[in-house]
């Protein structure tokens, strides 16, 4: 019979029989077994008894699939004689457990760089139902556009799979509601949060915003040479950089009044001398925090621009020419040299 079968209901049984006569015929039935069932008996046309087997409390399946009984009837000799049937009750499943979620709310968490086709997580609902009712399916109730091209569901074994790259930076949290539903038609919802981590998959960018073409041999320390920015597009540890400037140069890095470690100055500091050095390439590097990490460089290249800082020099302190008495005018007598160190109009000479 059915779990669903209400308490109450009665079920012919079939009737023991007794070819003796009077006192010594059939007299009683008696059922033993369990609290589910009792025993009703009924009198027919012709004094016969009738037992009915009724259903005294609800059945649970789940429970209880099966019910043994035991119906025994009895004469009224003596000594009394009896004859005993057993009984087996089969309970019949019904639609009556819509499938459970373990809970309400799931979060999982995952990196970005996980490759695609990964079962990020295999969502589970139990029915305590058999056959077809207890047949669980999963589908997706709802979910953001972007979800739907980047997740799938799949409805026999309710794993969600990656179908695209995940990426921290373009999203990191999706939410999706998972239907579980039976062959009955009853369901049950749960939700799922998936938090995507930061993979150090950035390496920082550091460009210039701003510098000087060139700066003069007697500009002092401290000028600003250059305004720099550096961006990196993780999150984090990986995110926060550091910049640094190779040495042996009379320059340094120093904070700006906005941003230490996103835009940063490049400064002098320290003598120059055009004629010692003209120009400076500098390699400017910043490093992120992760593990590994990443870096980025940059070169800026500074020319020094020249100052009148030189007097001309000549080639001698003395210079003596021997010459005849008779040599005619216009003749050279001797040449005179001097080198200047500046540049351009700075170092062109004339002599008088």
């Amino acid at each position: 019979m059915s779990e669903t079968t209400a308490p109450g209901s009665r079920f012919p049984l079939a009737e023991a029989h007794d070819p003796d006569l009077g006192q010594n015929s059939l007299q009683s039935y008696e059922l033993s077994g369990d609290e589910h069932f009792s025993l009703a008996v009924q009198t027919g046309p012709g004094g016969d008894q009738r037992p009915e087997l009724v259903l005294a409390k609800a059945l649970d399946r789940e429970e209880a699939a099966f019910h043994e009984l035991v119906l025994r009837a009895s004469d009224g000799g003596d000594p009394a004689r009896t004859g005993t049937a057993r009984i087996r009750v089969t309970v019949l499943d019904a639609n009556d457990n819509a499938p459970v979620f373990s809970q309400a709310e799931y979060t999982v968490r995952v990196p970005e760089d996980v490759p695609v086709g990964s079962v990020l997580v295999t969502v589970t609902a139990t029915d305590a139902d058999e056959g077809l009712n207890g047949q669980v399916k999963y589908s997706l109730k709802r979910i953001t556009e972007k979800a739907s091209k980047i997740l799938q569901l799949d409805p026999e074994m309710g794993a969600i799979k990656l179908l695209q790259s995940l990426d921290f930076e373009e999203g990191d949290y999706y939410e999706l509601e998972v239907q579980a539903h039976d062959g009955g038609g009853l369901f049950d919802t749960a939700k799922f949060g998936i938090t995507v981590t930061d993979v150090n998959d950035n390496a920082p960018e550091l460009t210039v915003s701003s510098a000087l073409s060139a700066i003069s041999e007697d500009a002092p320390s401290g000028t600003v040479v250059a305004l720099l920015h550096v961006h990196d597009l993780d999150s984090g540890a990986n995110g926060e950089v550091r910049c640094s400037l190779d040495g042996g140069v009379p320059f340094r890095l120093q904070k700006s009044f906005q941003d230490y470690y996103r835009q940063p100055e490049l400064v002098l500091e320290g003598a120059l001398d055009r004629e010692k050095q003209s120009s400076f390439e500098l390699v400017l590097t910043a490093v992120d925090g992760g593990d590994p990490a990443r870096s980025g460089t940059v070169l800026v290249r500074v020319n020094v621009m020249d100052l009148n800082d030189n007097p001309p020099v000549f080639n001698k302190k003395v210079y003596e020419a021997r010459v005849a008495e008779n040599l005619p005018a216009g003749s050279q007598v001797l040449q005179v040299r001097a080198t200047d160190a500046d540049a351009g109009t700075n170092g062109q000479m004339s002599y008088s």
